[in-house]
């Protein structure tokens, strides 16, 4: 694998794809201009103008706040493959959150984070927060959820995203703005409150927080900078390159089905493409002794080819 080099300081650092390995004595001048003219660039970001969350100013011009959101922009721009994930991802998934989000009148630059959360995959973490929107079992349940061995809507998009719309509601009410309202989601609503009477201060910029919650909007705010200019951070990929939402429809189901497989070859499909479109229910059958009604949803015609 070729080696690239970048001039910083004095000293060569010695680069191989993204990740600096290690750092050795500069060559003659001569050589250095060769190998700085023809190797791999890494540039400082121009830090962006105007940066505001739902609405809400970033005070850029303190020192902390610049540092921490320019590690973030760093970050997320060099880690190329990721977020040319997470943008392919958006194209499939942004158009199913954002009527949610507006429904509920949440600003939309919450969807991203869906992103931060999850990776726009049904993720599952350490502590058991599942899915899009990485709820607990035990907020699930209170929010409506419905979640046991057959079926866990956390998996189900539209209804997780209903529930994170809420939740973020109701945070907004208890803190008067949206950006504590964000920071509450990763922390929760005690624990960003007991912060701000601990250090008797109201703004989140002003907050000293943990690792994880003081990166948690700047997270937010350097993917929504990314994803909403990627040409200008070097990402380039045509419509065609993105993950295309495909168009479904909903039957609905009231009574026990014993065979999700041969339920699919119903119509049409089989049990994976099932489980594509439906990761709510877990397991290959559905119990509903109570007769609930389940809306399934299923692809249109055309969008999925049989395997030869």
């Amino acid at each position: 694998m070729k080696l690239k080099n970048i001039l910083i300081g004095g000293s060569l650092l010695v680069v191989c794809g993204l990740g600096i390995n290690a750092v050795q004595e500069a060559p003659s001048d001569e050589n250095q201009e060769k190998k700085i003219a023809n190797g791999y660039n890494v540039y400082a970001l121009p830090m962006p103008e105007d940066l505001e969350f739902a609405g809400e100013e970033v005070p850029v011009e303190i020192p902390d706040v610049h540092e921490r959101m320019d590690r973030e922009l760093l970050v997320n721009t060099y880690w190329q493959s990721n977020t040319l994930l997470l943008l392919k991802r958006a194209n499939k998934y942004f158009p199913v959150i954002e009527p949610i989000l507006a429904e509920h009148g949440v600003p939309d630059d919450f969807k991203y984070l869906a992103v931060i959360e999850s990776s726009l995959t049904n993720a599952v973490s350490p502590a058991g927060a599942r899915g899009f929107w990485q709820i607990m079992e035990s907020t699930g349940k209170e929010y409506g959820l419905e979640i046991n061995d057959n079926v866990d809507e956390r998996y189900n998009i539209e209804k997780s995203t209903h529930v994170a719309a809420e939740y973020f509601k109701k945070s907004k009410e208890r803190f008067g703005n949206w950006t504590l309202a964000a920071a509450a989601y990763n922390a929760g609503n005690y624990g960003v409150d007991r912060q701000r009477e601990r250090q008797d201060v109201q703004n989140y910029y002003d907050l000293l927080l943990g690792e994880e919650t003081g990166r948690y909007i700047f997270r937010i705010l350097a993917l929504k900078e990314i994803m909403e200019n990627p040409a200008q951070y070097g990402f380039n990929f045509r419509q065609k390159d993105l993950y295309p939402h495909i168009p479904s429809y909903k039957v609905k189901v009231d009574t026990a089905v014993s065979d999700f497989a041969r339920f699919a070859q119903n119509f049409g499909i089989n049990y994976k493409i099932l489980k594509i479109h439906n990761p709510w229910l877990r397991e290959a059958h559905l119990n509903n002794r109570s007769r609930k009604e389940y809306l399934i949803e299923l692809p249109e015609e055309g969008y999925y080819s049989p395997a030869p």
